[in-house]
């Protein structure tokens, strides 16, 4: 069997079994209640995306932001460079639009912002991630941002969350030093 059918035969079986685990996923976070898979929230608002081919030197794939990745409409992640979320100070349920080029580059753009709204609370690190603990609840937040900002366990930290969805994520919009 020629190297290029071996080839297409293994990406349809890749493609299946990662179809068939999206569709386990969705199973177990329906029977779980699904109240604190914020992921399969992403992939589900995702799937309502298209994805298109755009022109012949890239493919244009519109997506949902989880605080870190993009989710596709294909339920895929991609990965959102850091210290563009965090520069655009992107949140969970951000629209996005990447553009793949031809030579593999990646292109961002926010298309369409969720509503937002800001809270406030001491900057922490625990379990290995920085957190900021507003309104009873821990949220993540990037390393990108607690660098760019010069942010210090301890520090009030203004942070932008979606308004109307829960969110393990935010993001920093500025750090009130101690």
């Amino acid at each position: 069997m020629p190297l290029s059918n071996k080839l297409a035969i293994l990406k349809e079986m890749l493609d299946s079994a990662e179809s068939s685990l999206r569709s386990a996923r969705q199973i177990i976070a329906e029977l779980v209640g699904g109240g604190t898979d914020f992921k399969s929230n992403y992939t589900k608002q995702a799937a309502e995306i298209r994805m298109s081919g755009g022109s012949d030197e890239s493919q244009i794939v519109e997506g949902v932001f989880d605080g870190q990745n993009m989710i596709g409409p294909d339920g895929k992640s991609y990965p959102v460079p850091a210290n563009y979320a965090s520069k655009s100070k992107l949140v969970p349920g951000d629209v996005l639009k990447l553009t793949i080029k031809e030579d593999g580059t990646f292109i961002y753009k926010q298309i369409s912002p969720v509503e937002r709204k800001r809270v406030i609370g001491p900057l922490v690190y625990e379990d290995g991630q920085y957190k900021v603990l507003a309104n009873s609840k821990s949220y993540k937040v990037l390393l990108a941002s607690v660098t760019y900002y010069k942010a210090e366990v301890g520090d009030n930290v203004t942070l932008i969350v979606p308004a109307l969805e829960e969110s393990e994520w935010g993001a920093i919009d500025n750090a009130l030093p101690k």
